[in-house]
């Protein structure tokens, strides 16, 4: 693909981005090409159109929306988690075989955006600009990883319902855990991020 075809479907992209928070800010941009940079490494076609790849992003914000511009992964189709590290970072999963590819910038990235525009107004107005110029080498660290999660569990079977023998909430997508042969939701299961505030 050529730079120009690269450099436009760039902006393109960093202008929905951009239509969603009504600003552009060096996150989103990590995020687009972060995206782009997967896509190359995977040899998909992204914004994907399907459900094939899945992004586990680590913050959320507007680098996880740069990211899902990028590859069509969103939390509404089930083809994005968040696994809230506080990182700059995303582990791309290609459902069809497996393979998982973290990404996260380098650690001197805000360093070279500001080697790359020494005479920016700003760090911020550096950083900006030069993630949408610097190599995806010079940005990205790449790493072959192997998830601890089962890939289908986490996808399950949409449409699938059940409800909670406790509470009788409906638990959908093969999220219940059974126990003595009876389903439950995980907060009822005691696996909750919340309790009753009385």
């Amino acid at each position: 693909m050529s730079d120009v075809v690269v450099n436009t479907k760039l902006e393109e992209m960093l202008a929905q981005s951009a239509a969603m928070h009504k600003h552009l800010c060096p996150r989103q941009v990590l995020g687009v090409r972060m995206g782009m940079y997967a896509a190359g490494l995977f040899a998909l076609d992204l914004p994907q159109r399907d459900k094939r790849l899945l992004a586990f992003v680590e913050t959320d914000g507007c680098f996880a929306d740069g990211v899902s511009v990028a590859t069509g992964c969103t939390m509404g189709h089930r083809t994005m988690r968040l696994v809230d590290y506080g990182k700059v970072a995303a582990t791309f999963v290609d459902t069809h075989d497996g393979r998982a590819i973290r990404l996260s910038p380098l650690p001197d990235v805000r360093v070279r955006a500001a080697a790359a525009l020494p005479d920016a107004a700003s760090r911020w107005k550096a950083q900006l600009e030069a993630y949408q110029l610097l190599q995806d080498q010079e940005m990205f660290r790449s790493q072959v990883v192997r998830l601890k999660l089962d890939v289908k569990a986490i996808v399950g079977k949409p449409g699938m319902r059940v409800n909670c023998s406790a509470c009788g909430e409906e638990i959908l997508n093969q999220r219940g855990l059974a126990k003595d042969g009876q389903t439950f939701c995980q907060s009822c299961a005691g696996e909750s991020y919340w309790s009753p505030a009385e």
